[in-house]
């Protein structure tokens, strides 16, 4: 009766086994539970877990412990596992059958050895020589291969030394010990089968992500960086704001699933710019088109100096023999006068062109005066302004070099990435990223895009993504159109944005106090732009 209650007590437990390794999503994790376990059944003093080499033809070591000696290593124990693969075969391509754990693996068995020493079938060579050095005497052996679904093996989970209960005394693995560690292997290797292939499939995943970012990394290597950086800011805010158990986001927490979830939306906040036309994303000055159209202008003034040169020598021709020497340096001065006007109005094109400064009315005016003013004989011969409306309009931008068409050109990557992201049948882990990638263009007093929305209706992690990607942005130095900007400088006009109601005021202090704009700086941002902040108090 005891021995049918203890299997039945084992089969229960062996019950618990499988639904545990069906929740269990980190691969080493569930390595170790599963030989934790096969000890635990079968009251094994140590054992191995093999995991099969992709790509190679051999056995890895993964996970090893043996409690009477202390050891523990791979997993949980953080002792690495120094051992040499096991081959599956010989220089010669032949079957490496000397090898317990290899014998498994190929031939797909399950090998119980009662006495390893008196064993005349495989090679304990190592194992003899492991016990002269620990004065350890290994003795029973299980070893059980480990196949998927399609009969492959993915592993070998091998077991030493049972012990008798009470005494614990080395006996052998019996029948029943047998069953049960193959059954566990099967259920094992189900369940690492399926972690393994949704690892793939998260690989492959996060690689079609990487391939969109290389898409827009090949139409602009300025986003490209930008999006790498985003998300390594956004995990390391989020990752800050998580460990701040005070003030008002003392209850924000996340779990390995909520990491990868905002992981995801960060590599991917930015994807609608796949769309963006490249001469806008890059627009490096007010006149860039497919072509900086400056030089145009440049010729423009040529031809104006030319007209003059030509105007001037006429006059000089028209008073010959020379008449009135006084008219003619006059007229030479003048033309000088008219070129210097002209060298210093190309000049005054250019700066403004750069769109570094704020452009004030007087430049405003300056530009058009520059544009109706000057007269030019075009190709089809007929005078003309010397600029368009369209060269004037952007020559004329404020701020930037973007005018306001071109900024809804930009801004509309927003609401391409959100059609995109809200296509996609995203599984439960992942439901929010739309959300959390769609909305680091929003402001916390509801004046952003593409939705308007306030801060109470946005997350925690969608604000964290707004304060990461516009710090990004602020000292980003391979922007065609700007320089990176200092520490202080962008710390400055953030501090500006948290009073204004424009990024989340909570998390704006966690950036600053947690240091984790520094420890971004110090990783991605040249060490020219980092000097001292100071904030106010």
């Amino acid at each position: 009766m005891n021995t049918v209650e203890g299997l039945l007590g084992r089969l229960e437990q062996l019950n618990d086994i499988g639904v545990a390794l069906s929740k269990e999503r980190d691969i080493t994790r569930l390595l170790e539970y599963i030989l934790m376990a096969a000890k635990g059944i079968t009251r094994a003093d140590g054992g191995t877990i093999y995991s099969k080499v992709v790509g190679a033809d051999s056995l890895r070591f993964e996970i090893m412990r043996t409690d009477s000696l202390n050891i523990a290593m791979g997993g949980s124990a953080g002792q690495p596992i120094n051992f040499a693969d096991l081959p599956l075969t010989h220089a010669n391509g032949t079957p490496n059958d000397s090898l317990v754990a290899a014998y498994a693996a190929i031939h797909t068995v399950t090998v119980n050895i009662e006495d390893a020493y008196s064993d005349p079938n495989f090679d304990f060579s190592g194992t003899r020589k492991f016990d002269q050095n620990t004065g350890y005497r290994s003795q029973s052996f299980l070893t059980v291969p480990m196949c998927n679904q399609d009969g492959d093996v993915i592993g070998v989970l091998q077991l030493l030394n049972a012990l008798e209960p009470g005494s614990n005394e080395v006996t052998t693995f019996s029948k029943a010990d047998q069953q049960l560690v193959e059954s566990l292997a099967s259920q094992a290797a189900i369940a690492l089968s399926n972690r393994l292939l949704m690892k793939q499939l998260e690989d492959l995943f996060e690689s079609f992500i990487s391939l969109i970012n290389m898409a827009i990394d090949e139409k602009s290597p300025y986003t490209g960086g930008h999006c790498q950086r985003v998300p390594a800011l956004t995990m390391m805010l989020a990752d800050a704001t998580a460990q701040h158990q005070e003030g008002p986001l003392a209850g924000f927490s996340m779990t390995e699933m909520d990491r990868y979830e905002l992981k995801i939306a960060g590599l991917l906040h930015d994807c609608g710019k796949v769309t963006t036309p490249v001469h806008v994303v890059d627009k490096a000055t007010k006149l860039q088109t497919l072509y900086d159209r400056i030089d145009l202008i440049d010729t423009r003034f040529e031809v104006l100096k030319r007209d003059a040169e030509i105007e001037a020598l006429r006059q000089q021709l028209a008073l010959r023999p020379c008449v009135d020497a006084a008219a003619e340096r006059a007229a030479t001065c003048s033309l000088q006068s008219r070129l210097d006007t002209l060298d210093a109005d190309r000049d005054f094109l250019r700066t403004a062109n750069s769109g570094g400064e704020f452009m004030s009315d007087a430049a405003v005016a300056r530009v058009r005066h520059i544009g109706s003013h000057y007269q030019w004989r075009n190709p089809e011969h007929r005078q003309t302004d010397f600029l368009s409306i369209d060269e004037v309009d952007n020559l004329c931008i404020r701020k930037g070099t973007l005018t306001a068409a071109e900024r809804d050109t930009i801004n509309y990557h927003i609401v391409a990435t959100n059609k995109m992201l809200e296509k996609l049948p995203w599984p439960k882990h992942l439901q929010n990223v739309p959300e959390y990638a769609g909305g680091h263009h929003e402001r916390m007093d509801g004046k952003g895009y593409p939705k308007g929305l306030t801060r109470e209706q946005m997350s925690v992690q969608a604000r964290i993504m707004g304060i990461a990607d516009i710090f990004e942005a602020l000292t980003a130095s391979d922007r065609p159109y700007k320089l990176g900007m200092k520490l202080s400088q962008a710390i400055s006009i953030m501090v500006k944005m948290k009073e204004d109601g424009h990024i989340d005021a909570d998390l704006f202090d966690v950036f600053i106090q947690q240091g984790v704009y520094l420890r971004y700086a110090h990783e991605f941002v040249d060490p020219m732009q980092i000097d001292e902040i100071r904030l106010p108090s």
